[in-house]
């Protein structure tokens, strides 16, 4: 396939100099320079400060997976090994946010710093911030708490979701499924398919959901 050219007036994206310089003599691998500018790529989308990415913008990247993907196998593994590849050489930085879910930054002092740091700043997404005294758990992170690890399908159907429901509902939908000892995403889905048809109340867990909310948002 023959790319067609760039069209008028695209945008470019600061890349820093390094990279293509002294960088680019060291990398060898492919994935691992794939990685190294689509995390670029990601962290200039973002505002404010720290910029950094979390592991499950990774995984649920639609080009990532696309472009790490060999022969038809999951994407997964192939995005751990340039990630790891690209912490070694120091092109970026990698930490955790209260302990949990793993962020990526450029190698910068200010970057490094933030990172070592937790990054309790409000995460550099340009939405508003947290309203709460304690900033909610994404998503991914409540995922990997209640239920296990991510992988890109999974990922995927998690960004599906966040577009469709409140945000402060995903806390509470985990919750329910752990305290009813139900930890699958089906599960947390009907839960969230049953609130938006039914109204969702403020008291404690309501019943279990209905078999027939289960199909919504769920891959396999």
């Amino acid at each position: 396939m023959v790319f067609a050219g760039f069209p008028p007036r695209v945008r470019f994206t600061p890349v820093p100099d390094p990279l293509f310089g002294p960088l680019i003599e060291q990398i060898s691998d492919l994935a691992e320079l794939k990685a190294t500018l689509r995390v670029i790529w990601l962290l200039h989308q973002k505002k404010g400060f720290p910029r950094y990415v979390t592991h499950g913008e990774l995984l649920a990247d639609r080009v990532l997976a696309r472009g790490l993907s060999v022969e038809g196998r999951e994407p997964g593994p192939e995005l751990e090994r340039a990630l790891k590849m690209a912490v070694q050489r120091g092109t970026l930085v990698t930490g955790a946010e209260d302990g949990r879910e793993r962020l990526y930054a450029l190698n910068t002092e200010r970057d490094r710093r933030a990172i070592g740091q937790g990054a309790h700043a409000p995460r550099a997404t340009g939405a508003e911030p947290a309203t709460s005294k304690e900033e909610r758990r994404n998503i991914f992170v409540l995922y990997e708490d209640s239920i296990g690890m991510l992988n890109p399908m999974i990922a995927e159907t998690l960004k599906e979701a966040e577009q469709s429901y409140p945000e402060p509902w995903f806390e509470d939908a985990f919750r329910e499924a752990v305290e009813n000892n139900k930890r699958s995403w089906r599960y947390v889905a009907a839960i969230l398919d049953r609130w938006e048809r039914e109204g969702k109340s403020d008291g404690g867990p309501g019943r279990y959901p209905k078999e027939a909310g289960y199909q919504k948002h769920f891959r396999r």
